[in-house]
C-alpha cells in the first residue's frame, strides 16, 4: 500500500530543509576544504616544479629589497629549501587526511545527531590549515622571509584567502552543540 501524497510531501520538505541546517554546512564545507587540501597536495606531487620554484625564491629572498639587514635570513641551500617544500607537500597531504576523515564523519553524524567527534576533527584539520596559511606562509614566509616585497613571489594574498575560510569553517563548526537537540524529531 503506498502512502498518500499529502504524506510523502511534508516527509521529502523536511529532509529538504535539512540541507540548511548548520550541520550540513559544516559537513559540506569541511568536505569543501578537504577537496581543495587534497588538490593542492596532488598538484605539488603530480607537478612539483612549479611551487617548488615559489618555495626557492621565498627562501632565497633573491626577488626582495635585497636589505642587507635582512637578508641573512635567506637560506639559499637548494637541499634545505627541498627538505622545506617536501615538508610543506607532507603538511598538506596530512591535512587533506584528517579533513577527509572529519568529513566521513559529518556524514555518520548527519544520521546519528552526535557531532563532537566530526568537530573535534574538522577542528584538527583546519587548525592544520590554518597552521599551514597563517604560521608558514604569512608569518614565516611573509614576514621571516619578506615575501611581502615581491612582485613576482608573493603568496600572502592567496594564503589569507586560505586562512579566512578555515577561519570561518572553524566559527561555524563551534556554533554547533555536540549532540543535536531534535535529532529524535529529525527521525521521526
Amino acid at each position: 500500500m503506498h502512502a498518500p501524497p499529502s504524506a510523502i510531501r511534508p516527509r521529502a520538505r523536511r529532509r529538504l530543509l535539512d540541507l540548511g541546517t548548520l550541520p550540513v554546512v559544516c559537513a559540506v564545507l569541511t568536505g569543501l576544504v578537504a577537496l581543495y587540501m587534497s588538490l593542492v597536495a596532488l598538484g605539488n606531487i603530480a607537478d612539483p616544479d612549479t611551487n617548488e620554484a615559489f618555495v626557492r625564491h621565498v627562501l632565497a629572498m633573491d626577488t626582495t629589497f635585497q636589505d642587507e639587514d635582512l637578508m641573512w635570513r635567506a637560506i639559499t641551500d637548494e637541499t634545505i629549501q627541498d627538505i622545506a617544500y617536501v615538508g610543506i607537500i607532507a603538511w598538506e597531504l596530512l591535512t587533506a587526511v584528517v579533513l577527509i576523515a572529519a568529513t566521513v564523519a559529518w556524514g555518520r553524524a548527519l544520521r546519528t545527531g552526535l557531532f563532537g567527534r566530526p568537530r573535534r576533527l574538522a577542528t584538527v584539520g583546519l587548525l592544520m590549515l590554518e597552521i599551514l596559511f597563517v604560521g608558514g606562509f604569512i608569518t614565516i614566509g611573509g614576514e621571516w622571509f619578506a615575501m611581502w616585497q615581491s612582485k613576482t613571489w608573493n603568496g600572502i594574498e592567496p594564503a589569507f584567502h586560505n586562512a579566512t575560510i578555515g577561519g570561518f569553517a572553524l566559527v561555524l563548526i563551534h556554533l554547533l552543540p555536540e549532540q543535536s537537540g531534535d535529532s529524535e524529531q529529525r527521525d521521526g
